[in-house]
């Protein structure tokens, strides 16, 4: 079997299975989140550390004739704020791992570590150290380690994909649909007016606040919105066993979407396209009002976790029909998208 069929879920859960039994149980007592959320989370020393890792390969993730360095840098470390966001937790320290071809300009990895260091300072992220390596092609790599408290009983407080229950609504931060649009753009090589969606790809903006936020309010489950609105939401319904629906007069596309690609494609892009890095939030309309109030960015309620047995998230239109979109979201192994 080649990795393209098992996909890049299925290989997750595949390799997770392998590693089920690894480690001392001291170590293993002290792990509390292992793979299958947007971040690992272990206890230690009267609190909880968070961390993620991301990577982006030329050719895969960017577009290397059409990105600057510098919001390379940023984009880099950006993604993995949003990781640690999703978790509730607060970004602290991070390690970059360079592959670059031997022939890359200084000058370009200076204005990467510009960037890098810009997005650190925006979300209070130190750089710590990483490692350098030859390549035919620029890829890079940051690992992130956050911080989360302890209730008391010495459980972590932090968001988790898995504790949506039935009848939960769902709420997104932002737009959705932006970087997708951004990403079209670039491609095309359209640039006239169209500047605040390219940035959306470019230079993605995590919602730091809002995940710590959520967890001041009670709410207990988020993802990211990286992968695709539908796909990601797809994550939180297999881990918390329940299925969702979508409303799609309610989801908050980005304006210029349509305008520009037409009412189907915006769509598409809102609800399948990713790298938006949004927060998807499952709660009471309590806790979802509470949050509201406590960020500055919009929030909007855009469906509701339902009992199903399949575990489905599904995209409904103002008749209750389900609307089928060719794929949920980006599989990096099966390349959908």
């Amino acid at each position: 079997m080649k990795v393209s069929e098992l996909g890049e879920f299925g290989l997750i859960e595949r390799l997770a299975e392998l590693l089920a039994s690894q480690g001392s149980a001291a170590f293993s007592d002290r792990l509390v989140v292992g793979i299958g959320d947007d971040a690992a989370v272990w206890r230690e020393n009267g609190s909880a550390v968070v961390a993620t890792t991301d990577t982006l390969a030329s050719g895969v993730h960017f577009l290397p004739d059409k990105t600057p360095w510098r919001d390379l840098g940023w984009k880099a470390l950006a993604v993995n704020v949003s990781d640690i966001a999703a978790m509730g937790a607060v970004p602290e320290f991070a390690l970059v791992t360079l592959a670059l071809p031997p022939d890359t300009e200084v000058e370009a990895i200076d204005d990467l570590y510009r960037g890098l260091s810009e997005a650190g300072e925006a979300y209070g992220v130190v750089i710590a150290g990483g490692d350098i390596v030859r390549a035919d092609q620029p890829v890079i790599t940051v690992a992130l380690c956050g911080r989360a408290g302890l209730d008391a009983s010495n459980e972590p407080l932090v968001l988790r994909r898995g504790a949506a229950v039935a009848g939960d609504l769902l709420a997104v931060t932002g737009s959705l649909g932006g970087a997708a649009g951004g990403l079209r753009l670039l491609r095309e090589g359209k640039h006239a007016d169209t500047g605040a969606l390219i940035e959306r790809h470019l230079r993605p903006q995590p919602r730091a606040l809002a995940g710590p936020a959520a967890l001041a309010a009670g709410v207990r489950c988020a993802i990211d919105v990286s992968d695709g609105l539908l796909q990601d939401l797809g994550q939180i319904c297999k881990a918390s066993r329940a299925g969702a629906v979508v409303w799609r007069d309610k989801l908050p596309v980005e304006p210029a979407l349509a305008e520009l690609f037409g009412a189907d494609e915006a769509l598409r892009m809102a609800a399948t396209g990713g790298e938006d890095y949004e927060l998807l939030f499952a709660g009471t309309s309590e806790q979802l009002d509470a949050l509201r109030k406590q960020i500055d960015v919009p929030l909007t309620v855009i469906g509701e976790t339902v009992i199903d047995p399949a575990c489905e998230a599904r995209l409904l239109d103002e008749n209750g029909k389900a609307i089928d979109l060719p794929v949920a979201g980006w599989d990096h192994l099966k390349g959908q998208s």
